[in-house]
């Protein structure tokens, strides 16, 4: 198994891990985010999940690994740097890992961000999940030619503008920029899809409610892969979670807002963190 990670900072400073969700590799931790968090004093590592990008790729179809699997990536990852600690930002399935990570080894975890997550291990009423239109989307994986470069970019791009929410122009220029570079880093792109298949190996039912470090759930109010819900179920279930709603923002990462969010907003705080279980607020521009 090989892992493709890139630092960014100084490795004695306090650490932060960005794990990506899934389909996507390192690259949707844009690199001015990444150098925004150094630039405030973080040792920053972002890595490929198996499966994507220039780590290890299975064929295509149901993977043989579990989640459970990829918080162990995790921890190989900050082994191999040297990280004792560090704070977790995950993105939806890397939120779930995140989840894991915090349970499975609370020593290694100061705190955690989960953006477009959900809860581990859910025991209540049914959440929703991703939209029907995603759903036709990604129906049309079935009859992929892989080889056709035009026609798998014009997919990426569709799952891109599909992710965006409505607080700002959906920018077709940049979004295929993005497909292109992860077009070009990808030797096994068919792989990544795998991860739309992959499983939790144990029982993790009501867990989710046993995290105890300090945590902030983000999520944007036009999710649509999985929609607000989840965001406010992972707060009202970890004790002294932290939540804050983006208006305008669906499944993505908006870099100007999670940077200050991260960095001032969060991680920052907690150095005079009250404990209060409060929402926050904030305007997405």
């Amino acid at each position: 198994m090989t892992l493709a990670a890139q630092s960014f900072g100084t490795a004695s400073h306090p650490a932060i891990l960005l794990l990506m969700g899934s389909t996507a590799s390192m690259l949707g931790w844009p690199d001015e985010l990444c150098l925004e968090l150094a630039a405030q004093g973080f040792f920053v590592v972002r890595y490929d999940n198996r499966d994507t990008g220039l780590s290890s790729t299975y064929p295509p179809g149901p993977p043989t690994y579990a989640v459970e699997d990829m918080t162990g990536d995790l921890l190989a990852v900050m082994d191999a740097y040297g990280v004792g600690q560090a704070h977790l930002v995950g993105m939806s399935l890397g939120g779930l890992i995140a989840q894991i990570a915090a349970l499975s080894s609370p020593s290694r975890v100061m705190t955690l961000t989960l953006i477009g997550s959900e809860p581990l291990g859910w025991d209540g009423e049914p959440l929703p999940h991703i939209v029907p239109a995603f759903l036709d989307h990604f129906s049309k994986l079935a009859g992929m030619d892989w080889s056709d470069g035009p026609r798998v970019r014009a997919f990426l791009l569709k799952v891109e503008q599909l992710c965006a929410g409505s607080g700002r122009p959906f920018d077709a220029v940049a979004a295929g920029a993005r497909v292109d570079a992860v077009m070009t880093r990808s030797p096994n792109l068919a792989s990544a899809f795998n991860h739309g298949m992959v499983q939790l190996r144990d029982d993790w039912t009501g867990r989710f409610r046993e995290i105890k470090q300090p945590t902030l759930v983000v999520h944007g109010e036009e999710d649509s892969i999985l929609p607000v819900e989840n965001g406010h179920a992972l707060f009202h279930g970890i004790p002294g979670a932290r939540l804050l709603v983006l208006p305008g923002v669906g499944h993505e990462l908006p870099p100007e807002v999670i940077g200050k969010i991260v960095v001032t907003g969060w991680l920052r705080s907690q150095r005079t963190a009250d404990g209060q279980h409060a929402p926050l607020s904030t305007a997405h521009r």
